[in-house]
C-alpha cells in the first residue's frame, strides 16, 4: 500500500491485531480450566488408586483437561507475541532469550502434559475391580503427571513471568502493580508450587492479568492515534 507521497506504507496485516492480546486472555482461561481439571482430578494421595480407576466423572475430568491443553499451548504462542510486539525492539537480549526459551519450554511441557494424561486414561480406562498392574501403572501415571505440572512447568513458568517482568520493567510498558505482580507470582512457583495444591492457578491469573493490560493501553493507542495515553506509563 502507497500513501499520497508515494512512500510505501506498512501493510496493516503485519501488525498484531488486537485479538493477540485476546488470545492471551483466552490461553489464560483455557490453561486455568485445564490446570483446575488435573488438580481434582488426579489426587494426591496413592492409596486411592483403585477408586479412581473405577471412578467415571474423575476420568472424565481428565479428559476435559486433554482436550484443553492443546489449544491453551497454541493460544500460549499468540500471547507470546503478543507480549513481544506489544515491548518492540527494545527489548533486552538476554531477558528476550529468556523469555523465549522459557515460553516454549512451557509450551512443550504442556504438550508431554497432554500425551501423559492421555497415556494415563488408556492404561486405566477399565471397569470392574483393578489388577495389581493397573494400579502400578496408576501410579505411575498420577505420579508423571503431577510431577510436570507442579515441578516442571511451572518452573519454566516463573522463569517466563520473571524475564516477562524485567522486561517490561525496564522498558517501561509494565505499571509498577503489574511488576509487582509479576515479581510475586515467580516467587510462587519457584518455591511455593509443590507443597500446596491449586497454586499453579496464579500463572494463568498472570496472564489474565498481562493481556488485560496489554489490550488496554492497545485501544488506547489506536484511539489516540497511535500514541500511548497517559495511563501506559511505567508509574501509572
Amino acid at each position: 500500500m502507497r500513501t499520497t507521497d508515494g512512500a510505501t506504507a506498512p501493510a496493516r496485516g503485519l501488525r498484531t491485531p488486537r485479538g493477540a492480546a485476546v488470545a492471551g486472555i483466552v490461553s489464560a482461561l483455557l490453561l486455568g480450566a485445564a490446570i483446575l481439571f488435573v488438580r481434582l482430578a488426579v489426587p494426591e494421595h496413592p492409596e486411592d488408586a483403585a477408586d479412581w480407576i473405577r471412578d467415571t466423572s474423575q476420568r472424565q475430568l481428565l479428559r476435559t483437561a486433554l482436550s484443553l491443553l492443546p489449544f491453551a499451548g497454541i493460544f500460549f504462542l499468540w500471547f507470546m507475541g503478543a507480549v513481544r510486539d506489544f515491548v518492540g525492539e527494545a527489548e533486552d537480549r538476554f531477558f528476550a532469550t529468556l523469555f523465549l526459551g522459557s515460553g516454549l519450554l512451557f509450551v512443550a511441557m504442556l504438550f508431554v502434559l497432554a500425551a501423559t494424561t492421555g497415556s494415563l486414561l488408556a492404561v486405566t480406562d477399565v471397569s470392574g475391580s483393578a489388577s495389581a498392574g493397573e494400579r502400578a501403572l496408576w501410579q505411575y501415571g498420577r505420579h508423571l503427571v503431577l510431577e510436570l505440572l507442579s515441578s516442571y512447568a511451572t518452573r519454566m513458568a516463573a522463569v517466563f513471568v520473571v524475564s516477562t517482568t524485567t522486561i517490561g520493567y525496564r522498558v517501561g510498558v509494565f505499571p509498577r502493580w503489574l511488576v509487582w505482580l509479576g515479581y510475586l507470582v515467580a516467587l510462587v512457583l519457584l518455591f511455593a508450587v509443590g507443597g500446596t495444591t491449586h497454586l499453579e492457578l496464579v500463572f494463568p491469573l498472570w496472564m489474565f492479568a498481562v493481556s488485560c493490560h496489554v489490550l488496554v493501553v492497545t485501544l488506547r493507542r489506536d484511539r489516540n492515534g497511535g500514541r500511548p495515553g497517559p495511563a501506559s506509563a511505567a508509574g501509572a
